[in-house]
Order: structure tokens, then sequence, then C-alpha cells
């Protein structure tokens, strides 16, 4: 048994057959029943009918995930679900540049004729006991609507910024890049691309490892073909040993009426160095004929600022982006690396009940920790810093991206011993802001 064919959550199955609702897994090798999931996917995103070549691609790109759907069967429509979520394990990147498996969780939809019936709280209560099951330490998602998914002890863990920069003001003041820019098709960036993905990845916490299907669109070799594809330019970043380091995908919208006011859109920018970064961001600023970039979905904490002429020329928009879970405590908090030593009692609770408990988090001048889970009530050492806090904080203090301190004031810790904030703030930030350059 793999994980794509674990076995639906009896309890979740259960409350929803009570109101006349069958929870089931597709069997990804049916085209017709998939399809139909598809195609009950997009409507939930407001999306119209998928094409027959984008149902063909998903079809063979997503098969592998874990696919679930929720049908009526009293409805006209009785095969297609008026329900859905997909999942499948991935690792995460997490302070230290290293990973943990995580179950991404994604196409979480409920048709609008079946709201309020519990649907949605049946599908993700199943997926992270299903999760659990398979011993994986956390759950994450990219949501739509940020009002969900605090109820099931999720949180913001990474952050987003869209970034708008006026370039008559933002002359570039970086670093000069000592490799060559190139222009390449979107097809060779597609099978030479990943291997610089995979390495960039690895700088920032947040970050996951995409499938196939998740890197044809972004790089825009699947999808609509009607969607700005044609549009999109891709220049690549090679350093002065020839050795491909980053690269943008970007489209350049036309200035009306004035010809030299074109709108750049970066539609993703990676790099796997320093040099190719400023390189390609260089690239960007001093293009003729434009007076805006407009980044989308960049770190909140971007070099960039400091490259430029005129900070204010830069305008940011944050917003939440990446939302995490904890499942499990012990292989979460012990898979990432610490930014002090320490010795670190947290009080965690949990309303679901999986990840509650009380633990001892014990950090070496190496950054390297050691978890133990403190039996029962057990009083929490004297001599370690000592805090209780819901599962959702923990979650968003897991990649680096918010300061304890920031949540004691919020009133969402309690210290047990005075100054633990300052310990749990010390030990785990992250030198490098945590991003998630993408959408699952």
């Amino acid at each position: 048994m793999t994980f794509s064919d674990t076995p639906i959550d009896a309890a979740a199955a259960e409350r929803l057959n009570e109101h006349g609702l069958r929870l089931g897994l597709v069997d990804t090798s049916d085209a017709v029943a998939f399809t139909a999931w598809l195609q009950a996917d997009a409507r939930g995103f407001y999306g119209p009918q998928t094409a027959r070549r984008e149902i063909d691609e998903q079809l063979t790109g997503t098969a592998y995930r874990r696919t679930t759907g929720v049908w009526d069967d009293t409805t006209p429509d009785a095969s297609t679900p008026v329900a859905t979520v997909s999942s499948w394990p991935t690792p995460l990147t997490v302070p230290g540049v290293g990973t943990v498996s995580s179950w991404a969780i994604s196409s979480v939809t409920v048709a609008p004729t079946h709201r309020r019936r519990g649907i949605a709280r049946a599908l993700l209560e199943s997926e992270l006991r299903t999760a659990a099951s398979l011993r994986i330490p956390l759950a994450v998602l990219t949501v739509s609507e940020s009002t969900i998914y605090g109820r099931y002890g999720f949180a913001p863990a990474a952050m987003a910024a869209e970034l708008t920069i006026d370039t008559r003001r933002a002359r570039f003041t970086g670093p000069e890049a000592s490799g060559r820019l190139h222009f390449v098709s979107l097809e060779r960036l597609r099978e030479q691309g990943r291997e610089v993905m995979d390495r960039a990845r690895l700088r920032a916490p947040g970050e996951i490892q995409l499938d196939d299907h998740l890197w044809d669109r972004l790089v825009g070799t699947a999808g609509d073909p009607k969607k700005e594809s044609p549009q999109r330019r891709v220049v690549r970043y090679d350093d002065a040993d020839g050795i491909a380091q980053g690269f943008v995908v970007y489209r350049v919208t036309e200035g009306e009426p004035d010809f030299t006011q074109h709108t750049v859109v970066v539609e993703y920018l990676l790099a796997a160095t320093d040099e190719a970064y400023a390189a390609l961001w260089r690239y960007l600023l001093e293009m003729d004929l434009v007076s805006t970039v407009s980044a989308p979905l960049r770190s909140v904490d971007e070099p960039l600022l400091w490259q430029v002429s005129d900070v204010r020329a830069v305008r940011r928009v944050p917003t939440d982006h990446l939302w995490a879970r904890i499942l499990d405590v012990p292989a979460a908090l012990s898979a990432r690396s610490y930014g002090a030593p320490g010795r670190i009692a947290l009080d965690v609770s949990d309303p679901l009940g999986l990840a509650a408990g009380r633990f001892l988090l014990e950090i070496d001048a190496h950054g390297v920790a050691e978890v133990t889970p403190l039996a029962g009530n057990a009083d929490l050492p004297a001599d370690a810093a000592g805090l209780a806090l819901t599962v959702n904080e923990l979650a968003a203090l897991y990649l680096g991206g918010t300061s304890a301190h920031t949540l004691l004031r919020a009133g969402r810790l309690t210290e047990f011993t005075s100054g633990a904030a300052d310990a749990v703030a010390a030990s785990f930030r992250s030198a490098t802001a945590p991003w998630l350059s993408t959408w699952f």
C-alpha cells in the first residue's frame, strides 16, 4: 500500500454519511472518474470547464497524488463530486539547509450547493489524521481564503510580498556579475531548469520540491495555452564557469498610451547564488522602454531592497502564503537547525489531539536539537525556558518567520519562566526569511 491508497479516515466518512454524503478515494487510473473530479476542482475555484489538453496533462501529471472526493448520490450528476482535496508527501526546506517530509494539501473545494454540512471539516481532519498515520511530521498548504485553516491547527509559516518597482527611480546599485545572461526557450528551461530549482530551494526555509506537473505549470509548458504563454520570455544566468545558476520567467505588457511605459511582470525568478540573483534583477530593472516591474510572490526580505538607489521606489504589499500544521512535535522540531543553544520546555495544546503534550527541546552549540516528550502532566524542568502555546503558534514559529516576542505581545503565548520568549526567539530565528516561491 502506498500513500495514495491509504484507506479513507473512518471517522470523517461516518460523519459525512450521517448527512447523506459519501467520502472516498478517486481511482486516478479511471480517466472518466478522474476527469469528473478535475472538473469539480476547477469549478470550486470558479474556473471554466477545463480544456481537453489540460485534462490530459493532469490525468498524467497528478495521477500519483492521493485524490479524495465527496459525492452526493441524490444529485442529477452523481458521478461528479461535490467536494475535492488532493495531497502528497514532499520535502519542505527548514532552517539549516535541510528538509523534512511534509504533507502537501491542495484542491480543497466544496460546491456552493453543499455549504454548511461539515464537509470542509471532515476533509481537512481526514487529511491530517491520514498524514499522522503515515508518520509525516507536518502538513502544509497555500490558501485562497485565510479564515478557514486556523481552526484546524494551521498558521502562516512563510509570508510573501508583491513588489511593484518604479524603474525610473530604482537605479541598480548591487554587485557586478562575472557570468552571462542568455535567452532560452521555455522548453529548454523545462528540461534543464529543475537542477537549478533543486539547488535554489534549499536556500530558503518554506520551499517545497515541485513535482513534474507543478514544474511544467510554473515554466508555462503546461496549462491553458491561451493564458499568456506566448508572451513569456526566459533569461538564464550562467556563472563564469558556464554553469546555470538562475533564471527568470517574465512577460511584458504594452504601455498605454505611451510606448515607453511598459510593465514587466515577473512570473518567476529563482537563483541558486547571490551573484545570479543580482544579475537577473539588474537585467529586469535596466530594460529599455520599461517604467514598472511587478513581481508577485516574493520574499518579505528581498536583498533587492538593498541593491537599488531609492528603496522607496519599491512598493511592498505583504501577505500570508504558506500555512503549516505540526503533526509530530519531536520529529518536526528535531528536523531543523536552531540559531542559539538552549533548553526549552513547551506545553503544546491541540484540539485535535495530534500534537498535544509537553516536550523538552535541548539544542546544542551547533544548533542540533533533541526532543523528549515529557510523560503525562509532568512538571516542566525548572532550568528550562517554559512556554505554553497552541499547535497554531508552534507552526508560526517553526520556520523562523514569526518571533516569539511578537506572539507574546499578541497574547498568543504564556511564559512559565521569565524570559522564555527571549530564549525561544533566539533559538527559532532563521538567518533567511522563510519563503515559498510558488503556489501548489
